[in-house]
């Protein structure tokens, strides 16, 4: 069965409520459909505030062909089929719907790039992510950026009136606190709600149906972060099945695989350090190929990295001897450096002693005075 969200939503700006300051009388967006411009834009906002929906809206208006794809799964190939026309000719607006477009890595706008750029595509990109950052200066030149706001109290009131489900105040309100201005987020529970308790909404059976392990993981939510915590301690513990297990769940949900892999490169050096020095290099190869490659096929680099990680050695000494410094910064202030160590480019500073007596090997310490006897990290055994 079709989603509640899907069933209702809007097909026409007459039935699309909230994002005023773009589809309100005379608002830019409005504007654009009504006089069916033709232009590539991102949509940049929260979850759950109607991006699909304008989308749809636009193209409909247009009469355009509309080709849906996430950036999570989605490659240079899918968009090669799209325009693969050998004349490049079309009866039709060609307007291609790119959800997360902050998930294209470098390569794969730039492979976009051209066809936008040549009008053979209408781009509208969708992204919760600051476009500045995630999108290439060329793509972004090319694009009007329009700003989506949370779902509004008024708006989603509106929505759940057209779900015909019966909410009470307290109901309601406690939905609009954990929706937190996404209605995808309100609609999906709600359905879920209707079907355990026969479409009974009340606070209880909200909180209730809240539990179910059906609902969607939330990426800014308390999964997230719960998962990310399990993962990482999965792999401090060296237990690489529950490391992957954990990599898996995200990788389903369509976590950003350069969280991911950032988080392993934190690791690399904060848990695993010198007792395994190559484990950065690991961590930084999966970057970077998270990076250039992207989902689907990232998702093998990762699990790559995961085993590395978790099975190599673990000492947390760099990371303890760097709090340890910060520690004595926070007390000491910025101590006085030893004269044999400060730099003596000008002929004054070499008469006032900076740099006399240094000796590359020297074996006294170099720290300031104050701290001559601290140690940071274990004495090295020769």
């Amino acid at each position: 069965m079709e989603p509640l969200a899907s069933r209702i939503r809007p097909a026409s700006l007459e039935e699309f409520v909230g994002q005023e300051h773009l589809v309100g009388e005379g608002k830019p967006l409005r504007v654009a459909i009504e006089k069916k411009h033709r232009f590539s834009f991102i949509l940049w906002g929260p979850p759950g505030t109607g991006k699909t929906t304008l989308a749809r809206i636009y193209a409909k208006a247009l009469d355009a062909d509309l080709h849906e794809l996430s950036a999570v799964s989605a490659g240079k190939e899918d968009i090669r089929k799209i325009v693969s026309r050998k004349d490049g000719l079309f009866d039709r607006p060609q307007v291609l719907f790119l959800d997360e477009i902050h998930r294209f890595n470098k390569s794969q706008q730039d492979f976009l790039l051209p066809y936008v750029e040549s009008g053979v595509l209408t781009l509208i990109g969708a992204t919760t992510e600051n476009p500045s950052f995630e999108v290439i200066p060329a793509l972004l030149s090319r694009s009007r950026v329009f700003v989506l706001e949370p779902i509004s109290e008024e708006a989603l009131k509106a929505i759940v009136k057209r779900t015909k489900l019966k909410l009470n105040k307290d109901a309601f309100e406690w939905l609009m606190g954990y929706a937190n201005g996404d209605a995808r987020k309100a609609l999906t529970l709600l359905e879920g709600v209707s079907s355990l308790y026969d479409g009974k909404v009340t606070v209880e059976n909200l909180n209730k149906a809240l539990e179910s392990p059906h609902l969607r993981y939330d990426k800014k939510g308390d999964e997230h972060y719960d998962t990310i915590s399990a993962f990482i301690k999965s792999m401090r513990a060296s237990q690489p099945d529950a490391a992957v297990y954990y990599l898996a769940r995200m990788v389903e949900a369509g976590e950003d695989p350069l969280f991911i892999a950032r988080r392993m490169v934190i690791f690399a050096s904060e848990d695993i350090g010198l007792a395994q020095p190559t484990a950065l290099v690991v961590a930084n190869a999966v970057f970077r190929a998270c990076e250039v490659i992207g989902y689907p096929e990232c998702a093998i680099n990762l699990a790559h990295g995961v085993a590395y990680l978790s099975n190599a050695p673990k000492t947390k000494s760099s990371y303890e001897a760097l709090r340890a410094a910060q520690s004595d910064i926070a007390k000491y202030g910025n101590l006085p450096i030893p004269k044999k160590i400060r730099n003596a480019p000008t002929k004054l500073m070499k008469e006032l002693e900076y740099g006399k007596g240094y000796e590359r090997y020297d074996e006294e310490s170099y720290l300031p005075e104050k701290l001559k006897s601290k140690r940071y990290f274990p004495k090295r055994e020769d």
